[in-house]
């Protein structure tokens, strides 16, 4: 941001609070009582304010349906009507601002006694400017007060994810659109819905119907972590998003500037696949969805050409879904022993001139990147997709550690960090653990996930520019009800979300947990269950 336009926002600022005759004062004497968050990358308090009266007065001519949420979410969320367009008046009012100057995201924010500016190139910039709009609002004495400031803003990365795990434990519609409500609330853009695995097949995919009427139902869950000997509750587990909910819920996160990534996992972790179509592993079944968690030996056979035909027309279904560039094809932990054993995945081995197993698996995810790109997608896949050689065109999303990332990187691939010490957020968050829901295992502090800088340090400035972002993931396991996911993702998702928006010379820890007692109570409010 130009230096120069900054200070002359800021001296027009104070001119026009100090010429209003009956200004009313700034509530605020520290920009910590706000709870901001994440924090803006430049705010300045002045010492005026503006009253949002019964009504808000909006120039909303030519908003876009995204902006227009957005205003309508904070209208809702303080009791207040927004006025029809026809009787929209230039004094005490909200205005909108195109300013092609400004990057994808980024916005400035002027509030003084008597207007609200916003000014940004995009709709991604006014949405967001809104929200902290929202984060500013003060209630005195039953009025709706926005302190006098100056805020100019914009993210660090452009990636900055939360992941949800369905397929563990299943989660309805209504509470996927409050996780994107939860996302929208941070800044942060996409949401990875994770939508297939062992133990469930979550998605309605019209040409192969058993994959719901059988692969999303198992017959019981194992009993916490009783492996060995394994108990299961007994207790039949189901559940599947139809194509007109994942539409619906698509729609919602497109007007909260929030990108959906489905995972459709391969070539492992797909056994409830080969429940409803055993012709497609290696041995031909029969296979039951996985009740216990895991990792199962059966997997997609990569030496048969009905399976790519399979999972081509899947893909042709989730692409129709989901209008974002990427599709997650999964590729982690996938088991060789069949493969090993398997006539079919040999010839193909020896067929295409492949090393071992380990190309083979290259091969697999090679020819959906293919196929994919042919639709106009890109693939992300976790970073055992480097192992064999990295498809061409795939984003790497580094979960065992950095070392992945940062491979990738190196070969000029773009990287999603989540290393799962950090953005795990399954694991215990704090002590004793003996108090805290059972998790599935090790620690990761909230202190741990804000003091995380995505970049690693023996990347090159070239290579830095590789690395878009990071993602908080949440495996569920162990969580079984929504509440236990909130509990689990708040408040460590707040701290992700400052290291992803970027933190400013003012941040650090301490300042961060000022801010985040403010903020906590403004997520009970909206009916969150937050860690405390």
């Amino acid at each position: 941001m130009n230096k120069l336009f900054a200070f002359v926002v800021l001296t027009l600022l104070f001119i026009s609070c100090d010429s209003i005759k009956e200004k009313v004062h700034n509530p605020v004497g520290n920009i910590n009582e706000l709870g901001l968050l994440p924090m803006p990358d430049s705010i300045v308090l002045s010492d005026c304010a503006f009253i949002i009266k019964e009504k808000l007065n909006v120039n909303n001519k030519g908003l876009s349906s995204i902006v227009q949420q957005g205003l309508k979410n904070f209208a809702e969320s303080n009791g207040v009507e927004i006025i029809k367009e026809e009787e929209f008046k230039k004094e005490h009012c909200i205005q909108f601002k195109k300013n092609p100057s400004l990057k994808d995201e980024e916005y400035i924010l002027v509030v003084d006694a008597e207007n609200i500016t916003v000014e940004a190139s995009s709709d991604a910039g006014f949405f967001y400017a809104i929200q902290t709009l929202a984060q500013l609002v003060v209630t005195q004495n039953s009025n709706i007060i926005i302190p006098g400031c100056t805020i100019i803003d914009k993210p660090k990365f452009s990636y900055r994810g939360m992941h949800l795990d369905v397929c563990r434990h299943f989660f309805d519609v209504d509470f996927i659109k409050k996780y994107i409500d939860l996302l929208a609330i941070h800044k942060m853009n996409r949401f990875h819905w994770h939508l297939t695995e062992d133990q469930g097949w979550r998605i309605e995919i019209k040409a192969f119907p058993k994959l719901t009427s059988i692969g999303s139902k198992r017959s019981e869950t194992i009993v916490e972590k009783n492996f060995d000997p394994y108990v299961g509750d007994s207790i039949p587990y189901g559940g599947f998003y139809t194509q007109d909910e994942i539409r619906e819920v698509v729609k919602y996160a497109s007007m909260r500037n929030v990108t959906i990534i489905p995972e459709i996992e391969m070539p492992g972790h797909a056994l409830a696949a080969l429940s409803a179509y055993p012709e497609l592993s290696c041995t031909g079944g029969p296979f039951e969805v996985g009740t216990k968690w895991g990792v199962y030996e059966d997997v997609y056979c990569a030496g048969n050409d009905s399976v790519f035909a399979f999972l081509d027309k899947v893909l042709d279904e989730v692409c129709e879904l989901f209008p974002g560039e990427f599709i997650h094809i999964g590729g982690d932990e996938c088991p060789k022993t069949r493969w090993k054993e398997c006539e079919k995945c040999q010839n193909r081995i020896k067929t295409e001139g492949l090393k071992d197993e380990h190309e083979l698996q290259s091969y697999f995810i090679k020819r959906i990147e293919k196929y994919l790109e042919s639709k106009g997608k890109h693939i992300i896949g976790w970073d055992e997709i480097l192992e064999g050689g990295l498809a061409p065109k795939a984003t790497v999303m580094s979960w065992r550690g950095e070392s992945g990332g940062i491979e990738a990187a190196m070969q000029k691939h773009q990287v999603i960090m989540t290393p799962n010490d950090i953005c795990y957020f399954d694991h215990y968050q704090r002590e004793p653990v003996e108090k805290e829901p059972l998790a599935i295992c090790c620690m990761t502090t909230l202190e741990d996930v804000y003091n995380y800088n995505p970049v690693p340090d023996t990347l090159n400035k070239e290579q830095a520019m590789y690395i878009i972002g990071a993602q908080g993931n949440v495996w569920t396991e162990y969580m079984k009800t929504g509440d236990q996911v909130e509990y689990m993702v708040l408040p460590r998702m707040c701290a992700l979300s400052e290291v992803l928006w970027g933190k400013n010379s003012s941040s650090g820890f301490e300042n961060f947990t000022r801010r985040l007692d403010v903020h906590k109570n403004r997520l009970k409010s909206k009916g969150y269950n937050c860690c405390e």
